[in-house]
């Protein structure tokens, strides 16, 4: 089942026996998991028949015998698992699963990978009519569309450089993201209810002039002064500013201008669809490829592996983050 498909009967109040709710994806399983903590029981029924439980501090006959207790005047009692994944005999729950308790409603949160599908519980939990969900990690590509849907889902709209600022500094953590977001919704004006890179700036402490991206469009046109100006800012500013973020997104950057010679149809619909980007974004692509060959792309992906190492230690004894950003960067340039 899906998120939706989840949160819509519970809404409804239909209430299934057994939840297992697994993944990579933290963020899908924390949200149904709340919502049923929030809604399934009045505030007045929750000292006698909500139990919350720790993966790492029980184990499956501890779960088993609050399951099989009957609630207190309530139609039901919400037993959950934070953490199910940390829990040593996870598998031993399916002895209740065959067996549940109508009146019981046995939430299993399983986070950070996926419950083994092969294994006897998923099936006895179909078995029993309850409900399965599994939260995959999205990849960095699919991140933007989620960023404008949950943001659409708010009546709230965002600029397509503002989006990838926040990809950039936040990564893949939805929960992390939908956080910043919160504060953003409540920090601009209401008629505005636009997420442009100046709110950002003013209210996340990102920069819109010196970050990874604008140092991207500053090698795209060769404009050795901003990109001077931007790597001084990162030496300055190392803590908001890592090299390993720098480093990745230039990764990313000059593998997709590698990638852009090799298209062959070089439409704008086409090319976006190729590099997994944004339409916004194509003619930045356009020109760093009129800048940098096929041969020298491929030279500064073999740079930035070399320099990532010698951050890391390898062949590096004294040179700073800054220095070696410093030097990367004017190989680049010339």
């Amino acid at each position: 089942m899906t998120v939706h498909d989840l949160i819509n009967e519970l809404r409804n109040k239909t209430y299934r026996p057994v939840y297992l709710l697994s993944g990579e994806e933290p963020y899908y399983i924390d949200l149904v998991t709340d919502f049923m903590i929030n809604n399934v029981l009045a505030e007045e029924e929750k000292p006698f028949n909500q139990t919350i439980l720790y993966g790492q501090d029980t184990d499956a006959l501890t779960v088993i015998n609050t399951a099989r207790r009957y609630p207190m005047m309530a139609s039901h009692q919400l037993v959950v698992i934070n953490e199910a994944q940390q829990m040593k005999d996870i598998d031993k729950l399916a002895v209740y699963a065959e067996n549940p308790l109508k009146s019981t409603i046995l939430v299993i949160n399983h986070k950070h990978r996926a419950y083994d599908k092969r294994k006897k519980l998923t099936k006895v939990i179909q078995g029993c009519g309850g409900a399965l969900m599994e939260s995959p990690r999205l990849y960095e590509n699919k991140i933007p569309d989620w960023i404008k849907s949950w943001l659409k889902s708010r009546q709230c709209a965002i600029e397509p450089a503002a989006c990838m600022l926040l990809v950039e500094y936040l990564g893949t953590d939805l929960g992390k993201i939908a956080n910043e977001l919160e504060k953003l919704i409540i920090a601009i004006p209401e008629k505005e209810r636009r997420i442009t890179p100046e709110s950002i700036e003013r209210n996340i402490g990102i920069s819109k002039d010196y970050n990874t991206f604008e140092l991207q469009k500053a090698l795209a046109q060769k404009n050795i002064l901003k990109a001077n100006q931007i790597i001084s800012y990162f030496a300055k500013n190392q803590k908001t500013n890592p090299f390993p973020v720098a480093i990745a997104s230039l990764y990313n950057f000059f593998s997709k201008v590698f990638t852009f010679h090799l298209i062959k149809d070089k439409s704008v619909r086409n090319i976006a669809s190729a590099l997994k980007i944004n339409p916004y974004f194509v003619p930045e692509y356009e020109r760093a490829a009129e800048r940098y060959s096929p041969r020298k792309a491929s030279q500064i992906i073999s740079w930035l592996r070399e320099y990532d190492m010698w951050y890391k230690g390898f062949g590096n004894v004294s040179s700073t983050e800054g220095d070696l950003l410093k030097e990367l960067i004017y190989k680049i340039l010339h």
